[in-house]
This record gives structure tokens, sequence and C-alpha cells, in this order.
């Protein structure tokens, strides 16, 4: 047996040093010119993390998830290879016998040969990419192919080692597609919200009227042909832009249950109506992040189509902000200016959270610069302006004078450290979550260490409290408040409630 595990090994070297030397032989125009620069280019992954900037800059919010996971990939690859397979085979590196001298590296590699780091970086990168955006990672293949193969036209690899490092790539983009899974579906645990008795059964869709923001992060592959098939007797509607609201009005006065395709924004408008006709919400998971969906419970499309056919629902608690008069020594609110988002002169609901503050200065800046140089670009402009020349607002919170970096809202209570965290157990509580950042100081220490704070806990920087209620007066004129990632400017007075099973949403047991 050990004698065959010879021959066999020895059989496969020979047929990998035969091929290293038929490419070092052959002569591609260009190519020395081309690959050499490839391959350096692509040393600690640098072309990579340069490419998914790129991305980030320039793509989609999908774009800029999938150059996340290529980048993800490409760590774990790079960290198997260099504490697992460079030190289990120790191959030595070719000789350069053949190799002609302007293709060879002017610094050797001193590491071993198996496996290509360069590879697995590469493929690693594209898998990722690819896994999560078919058309950037089509477009990128073709570089990883030519930095792979740049390995053994520069002479520092065997074709063996390019093989087994791209093959450790690709393992590691499909590892971290499948624990980015299991984190989502580690968060997706249905809280204990009231059952909702008697909500309307549509096992074949009769009666529902699904409203698809095509505007939306991935509202155009959330699963709509499942839908189609699940429920062939639903209406779909499709939209975007500024006749959403009106077109969920509509569709909430004709249907026996309206539902909505989009991301936590869309989902905002259609409670909004469907609290407003007093019809039942069915949530199809289609933003680019979609909080609510997920702290309710829905993993995807097929769980909402499993609850309305079966007639499975809860009922859930709903922030609201309502402007109140301000006191009389106060001066009126100003109006705001051509182009800028009108003042919230009607209030409005919230089913993830409400805020003044930071982050609706960053989401004022956000917007402005967006339409000029792109949302990426946008969003470091907007983080730099308001860490750098922002001040605290001063408002009055329950009687008390206050300064303020950020105030936060959640409806319900929020899990997890900092003044804005992201998870909740459940939606049925009736309970605002206030956390409020101390003003004084610069924004980006206060926040940053608020962000180590615990959830209930009371600090130089930082408070955290539960309430069912809290007035807000003494708000600035023009300050910008936001709610489940809309924009809007704040009255100078308003109250904070919660509506405790005020909606009727679609969600299996």
């Amino acid at each position: 047996m050990a004698d065959q595990e010879l021959t066999w090994r020895g059989v496969v070297a020979g047929w990998d040093r035969r091929l290293f030397d038929a490419v070092a032989r052959r002569h591609w125009p260009g190519a020395d010119r081309v690959l050499p620069r490839l391959g350096r280019a692509a040393n600690h992954g640098v072309l990579w993390g340069a490419v998914g900037a790129g991305i980030a800059v320039l793509g989609t919010p999908r774009a800029r998830k999938a150059a996340l996971r290529g980048a993800a990939s490409l760590a774990l690859a790079s960290a198997t290879i260099n504490t697992v397979g460079k030190w289990s085979v120790r191959r030595p590196r070719p000789l350069l016998d053949g190799v002609p001298v302007v293709r060879q590296p002017v610094v050797p590699p001193w590491t071993t040969s198996f496996p290509s780091g360069h590879s697995a970086s590469a493929f690693a990168f594209a898998t990722g990419l690819a896994l999560e955006s078919p058309g950037w990672g089509l477009a990128v293949a073709p570089v990883a192919v030519s930095v792979a193969f740049s390995r053994v036209y520069t002479g520092v690899h065997y074709p063996a080692d390019v093989v087994a490092g791209a093959a450790l790539g690709v393992a590691a983009g499909f590892v971290v597609r499948r624990l980015a899974r299991d984190a989502q579906e580690a968060r997706v645990a249905p809280g204990d919200e009231r059952e909702a008795v008697g909500a309307p059964a549509l096992p074949d869709g009769a009666g529902l009227t699904l409203v698809v923001n095509t505007g939306s992060g991935t509202a155009a592959e959330a699963g709509l042909d499942l839908v189609r098939e699940r429920l062939p007797k639903a209406e779909l509607v499709e939209c975007g832009g500024e006749e959403l609201p009106a077109v969920l009005a509509s569709a909430a006065a004709r249907a026996t249950v309206l539902g909505v395709c989009g991301g936590d924004g869309t989902v905002n408008a259609a409670a909004t109506a469907a609290l407003r006709a007093g019809v039942p919400l069915a949530v199809f998971p289609g933003g680019t992040l979609n909080h609510f969906a997920l702290d309710l419970g829905l993993a995807g499309p097929e769980d909402t189509c499993r609850a309305l056919a079966t007639g499975q629902a809860v009922r859930i608690s709903v922030g609201r902000f309502t402007p109140t008069p301000p006191r009389p020594h106060t001066s009126p609110t100003r109006a705001a200016g051509p182009g800028s988002v009108a003042a919230a002169g009607d209030g409005g609901y919230f089913l993830n959270n409400f805020s003044i503050g930071a982050y609706p200065e960053m989401l004022r800046h956000r917007l402005r610069w967006t339409p000029r140089i792109g949302a990426g670009p946008a969003a470091v402009v907007a983080a730099w302006r308001v860490l750098r020349a922002e001040r605290p607002v001063h408002l009055t919170l329950a009687g008390r004078p206050r300064s303020a970096w950020l105030l936060f809202v959640g409806n319900g209570t929020y899990h997890g450290s900092g003044p804005a965290p992201r998870r909740r157990d459940s939606l049925g509580e009736g309970l605002l979550d206030l956390r409020l950042v101390h003003g004084g100081g610069r924004p980006g220490p206060r926040l940053l260490a608020a962000a180590f704070t615990g959830p209930l806990s009371r600090s130089p920087v930082h408070v955290a409290t539960h309430l069912r209620s809290l007035r807000v007066t003494d708000i600035p004129p023009g300050t910008p408040l936001a709610y489940d990632g809309e924009y809007a400017h704040a009255p100078q007075a308003l109250v904070l409630d919660s509506l405790p099973d005020a909606l009727v949403v679609y969600r299996p047991r």
C-alpha cells in the first residue's frame, strides 16, 4: 500500500512538473507585462480590497453586501492557508531554471509552495461575490483566474498548488455563505406576540393585494415567483417612488389583506395604510436589511405564504409620534425650503425605531449628496460632516431640558449595548425603549463611549430606560427626525407613545 501511494504521488508530481515546464517554455504576447504585475497587485489582498471598495462605492446595496461577503471569504481562506495549509505539506518552491528572468519575482517568496495563497484569495473573493451577486462575480472571475495562472507563469507555484488553493478559496466562499445564513436563521426567532384570532385564511391568495416597491434593495428578487405559484389569485401591484403611499392606501381600501414587498421604509408605509384602513398586513421581506421582518420571525416569502394560507397571524404593538401644540412662548416651526423634506405635520408610526440627533443628520446629508456623488461616497461624507461639524440638539424631555447627541426610541425592547441596538425578542410588549446620548464633548467619542454601555444603564454619556409614552418639546426649528429609515423635519413638540396590539400581521406559528 505504501509503495502504491509513493508511486501515485510520483506520477502526480511528474505531471505537475511537466505542466509547469510547458507553461515556462510557452510565450503569450503581452503576458510578460501583465501577469507579473497582476500577481504583485494581489499581494496581501490589496487588489481585492481595491475591487471590493470600488464595488461598495459604485454598486447597489446588494453589490455592497456582495463585496463584504467576498472580503469575508478572502479572510477565511487566507487564515486557513497561513495557519494550516502552508505548514502541513511543506512543499518546496519550484526551481526557476526554465522560467524567463523577465517573469521571475524580484523578491522570491519565502513560504512553502503548497497551496497557493494568491489563488485561494482570488477564488474566495470571486466565489463570495458571485454567491451574493452573480453579475459582479462573473465580471471578477476572469481577473481571479488570471491571478491564479500568474503564479505558475511567474514560476512561484506548481499547477497543483494553484488548483488546491483555488479549491480552498471556493470552499471558503460557500462556508461564509452558510455561516451568514445560519446567523440570519438564528436571529429569526418568533416572539411571544399575542395570536390574532379570526385572521382570514387566504389559501389561494384571493383577497390579498400585494404592493411591490420596485425601488427597494432586493424587491425584484424577493421570491415573487413563489408568491405567484403559492397564491395565484393575489393581486400584484408594482410601483415605486412618490406614488407609493397613495397606491398603498388604495390597495388597503379594496383588499381583505394588504401585502407589501420592500424594505423597512416600505413596510412602514404599508403598516400606516393598513392601520388607517383597519386591515391585516402581510409582509414579504424585500429590502436590504429587513429588520422588522427578522424581528417578527419571518425568514422569507415562504413563511408569509404559509401563514396566509392557514390564517396564522399575531397582534403587534406600533410606535406613534404625534405633533402637539408648542408652548406659548415658542416661535412657529420654520417651513421647509425648496427641495427639502417637508415637516412631519401629521405625525406617523414606527415599527422599528424613531430618532432625533446624529442619525437623522447623517441621513439628511446622505440624501443631499447621493444624487451628486453616489450612495457610498455620500455615506462617508455624511458621517464626516456629522462627526466634525454638528452640534447636540437642545430639547425638553418629559419637562426636563436636555442636550443630546442622539435620542433613540425603539418600538419594543431592543437587546444589546449602545445607543441604537438592532434586535428585539418581541413586538407585542407595548413599551418604548428610550436611549439618550448626552450632549457635550465631540459626537464621535460620545457615541463610541455609549456603544460600550449596557442596554439599561446610566453613565456620564448614556441613559436607557423603558416607558409607555414621552413628551418632547422645545425642539429647535428645522431639526430632522428619522423613523424606520425615513426622514422628515420635526415639529416643535410631539408625543411618542406605544399602541399595544394595534396591528395584525401574518406570521406562521
